[in-house]
């Protein structure tokens, strides 16, 4: 009969059947090695959705201003990046990073604003 072994440190298994790791610190090692690159991706992504979230609060100080789309980019903020949109009835879509968004008026100008809304 094969004797099984722990899927990081081929330790021999002893217990359950369906074991796959000899120890608690055997699976994370496992499980972390092997998620690494989607973690890294993730984390990546939420850094720049963090970043532009923080950009979009500092110029916000109530519910809404008018600012120049340069202005953002100046301060490093990625329009590639946003948590969700809102379509309005007149068609215009807003798009968020968490609370904060901004709406593109034309191309040079953009309306920030603040989500009141508990989610």
């Amino acid at each position: 009969m094969d004797k099984r072994k722990c899927k990081e440190c081929n330790d021999p298994l002893v217990g359950r059947s369906d074991k796959k790791f000899c120890s608690d610190q055997c699976r994370n090692a496992f499980n972390n090695r092997n998620n690494s690159d989607i973690n890294k991706v993730m984390r990546n992504i939420n850094n720049v959705l963090r970043r532009n979230r923080r950009i979009l609060h500092s110029l916000v100080p109530e519910e809404k201003r008018k600012i120049a789309r340069s202005h953002l980019l100046q301060q490093g903020f990625d329009f590639n990046y946003f948590t969700h949109e809102f379509p309005t009835k007149k068609g215009d879509v807003y798009r968020f990073c968490y609370e904060m968004g901004y709406l593109l008026l034309d191309e040079e100008q953009l309306l920030l604003v603040r989500r009141k809304e508990e989610w």
